[in-house]
C-alpha cells in the first residue's frame, strides 16, 4: 500500500495542514456576516472529504459510463429524492458544481445565443450569472435588465411587465444576490406566461428559507428552480436544479453533458447529508431564527443612525447603505475596517450608488452563520455596537483592537467546534 494512502494533511503536507490550522482559527474568533456563506456542520464536511472523491461517475444513475457505480447510483438517487422531498419538486438535478453551473445549465436549456433574457440589474442587487457582461450569460446573451424604484427601492412588478412585453424576452430570471425582501414568483410566472417566456427562480440565497416555508416557494410555480446549497440551506459548496417532469430529461441533458462532465459525487454525498439535515424539524427553528435575527440586527443598526435600503429586511440579508452615519465612508474601506476587528462583511452596490463597484456605499449583511453558533437577538444588538464601533474609530488602531478583543470574546462564548 502506498505509505501516502494512510497520512493524514499533518503527516504528508504539513505547510498546508498550517493553513487549515490558520483559516480553522480565522473562523473560529471571526463574526461571520458575510450573507452567502454559512458553517456547515462536522457531518457535511467528512462527506465532502469522504472517498467519494475517488470516483468518476459520468451520467445518472442506472445509465453511467463507467463501470463500479453500484454505491453511487444509491448514494445519488438518495440525493435526488431527499431533495425533491424537501422543497416538493417533482425532478431534483444534484449534480451542478455550483449555483452558476446550475443557472447556466438552464439557460442553455432554454434559451439560444443572442436570445433576450430579463433579470434584475447587479447594482439592484442581481446576480452576475444573470447577466454581467463580462460572465458567460452577459457574453452569450441579449440581457435586459429590471430594477428597484427609486423612492421604496423595491422591484416594481408594474415595470417588469412593462419591459417583459416591450423586449419579449425568451427568458425571466426572477432571484437575486442582494435583496432585502419577498419576490413574487406568481407574478413573475404571470408575466412569463402572458409573453411566452420560461421563468426560471434562483433562491441561491432563500433555499432554506423557502425548505421550511418562511419564503414563499417557485416550485410548480416558475418552469426552473436553481439554488446553491451552502447558503441558508447550510451544506456544501455546490448547486441543484429542480423542476417539473415535463423538463426533466432537458435539464439533465443540459447538466450532462451539456455544460459539465464527472460529477463531483464526494460533494453529492455532502448534499445528502445537507438535504437530511434540513428535513429535520430543529432545522426550521434554525431558519425562523435567521430570520429573528435578521430583523433585530436590522433594528439595532437603524437605531444606531445606518439607513437600510428599502428600510429594513424580510429575510436573512440586509443592504446598509453607509452614507447616513458616515457620509465619507466606502463600503471597500468599512470593509476592510470591520476585518481587522474580526466582524467579516462584504461592500456592496446599493441601488443608484454614485460610487463604483470596487468602493460601493453600502454592505451587505446576512445572520446565516451567527445562527449557527447559536447566537440570537440579544447578541445582534452586540454586534450591531461592534459594527459601530469599529466604523467610528475610522482606523484607529487602538480603538479598531478594543473592538476585536470583543469579538474574541463574544466568539467564545459561542464556539464553533468545541
Amino acid at each position: 500500500m502506498d505509505e501516502f494512502l494512510t497520512q493524514s494533511i499533518a503527516e504528508a503536507d504539513p505547510e498546508v495542514a498550517e493553513m487549515v490550522r490558520a483559516e480553522t482559527a480565522r473562523q473560529e474568533f471571526t463574526l461571520e456576516l458575510i450573507a452567502s456563506e454559512n458553517h456547515a456542520s462536522r457531518a457535511v464536511r467528512e462527506a465532502a472529504g469522504s472517498i467519494f472523491t475517488n470516483k468518476y461517475a459520468e451520467g445518472y444513475p442506472g445509465r453511467r459510463y463507467y463501470g463500479g457505480c453500484v454505491v453511487m447510483d444509491a448514494m445519488e438517487s438518495l440525493a435526488r429524492d431527499r431533495a425533491k422531498k424537501l422543497f416538493g419538486a417533482a425532478h431534483a438535478n444534484v449534480q451542478p458544481h455550483s449555483g452558476a453551473s446550475a443557472n447556466l445549465a438552464v439557460l442553455m436549456a432554454t434559451v439560444r445565443p443572442g436570445d433576450t433574457i430579463l433579470s434584475l440589474d447587479l447594482a439592484h442587487g442581481g446576480h452576475l450569472s444573470h447577466g454581467l457582461k463580462v460572465n458567460f450569460s452577459g457574453t452569450l446573451f441579449n440581457i435586459v435588465s429590471y430594477g428597484v424604484q427609486q423612492g421604496s427601492e423595491r422591484i416594481d412588478m408594474a415595470d417588469v411587465r412593462r419591459l417583459a412585453r416591450e423586449f419579449k424576452p425568451k427568458l425571466i430570471i426572477a432571484g437575486f444576490s442582494a435583496y432585502p425582501r419577498t419576490l413574487d414568483f406568481g407574478a413573475f410566472a404571470e408575466i412569463g406566461k402572458e409573453v411566452g417566456a420560461a421563468v426560471m427562480a434562483d433562491i441561491a440565497h432563500i433555499a432554506g428559507l423557502v425548505a421550511v416555508g418562511l419564503q414563499p416557494s417557485p416550485i410548480g410555480v416558475c418552469d426552473y428552480t436553481t439554488t446553491t446549497t451552502h447558503k441558508t440551506l447550510r451544506g456544501p459548496r455546490g448547486g441543484l436544479i429542480m423542476c417539473g417532469e415535463e423538463n426533466a430529461k432537458l435539464i439533465d441533458r443540459w447538466v450532462f453533458p451539456g455544460t459539465q462532465g464527472g460529477p463531483l459525487m464526494h460533494a453529492i454525498l455532502a448534499k445528502a447529508v445537507a438535504f437530511g439535515e434540513a428535513l429535520r424539524p430543529e432545522f426550521k427553528v434554525y431558519q425562523q431564527q435567521i430570520v429573528e435575527n435578521a430583523q433585530a440586527l436590522a433594528e439595532s443598526l437603524v437605531s444606531r443612525g445606518y439607513r437600510l435600503v428599502s428600510g429594513g429586511t424580510d429575510n436573512h440579508l440586509m443592504l446598509v447603505d453607509l452614507r447616513a452615519a458616515h457620509p465619507d465612508l466606502t463600503g471597500k474601506q468599512a470593509e476592510e475596517w470591520l476585518e481587522q476587528a474580526g466582524v467579516i462583511v462584504n461592500k456592496n452596490m446599493i441601488p443608484f450608488d454614485e460610487r463604483p463597484p470596487t468602493q460601493t456605499s453600502g454592505l451587505r449583511l446576512g445572520t446565516p452563520a451567527l445562527t449557527t453558533r447559536g447566537m440570537k437577538a440579544a447578541e445582534m444588538k452586540k454586534v450591531a455596537d461592534l459594527i459601530h464601533a469599529a466604523l467610528s474609530a475610522e482606523g484607529e488602531e487602538t480603538a479598531i483592537n478594543r473592538v476585536r478583543e470583543d469579538v474574541r470574546a463574544l466568539c467564545k462564548q459561542f464556539p464553533l467546534h468545541g
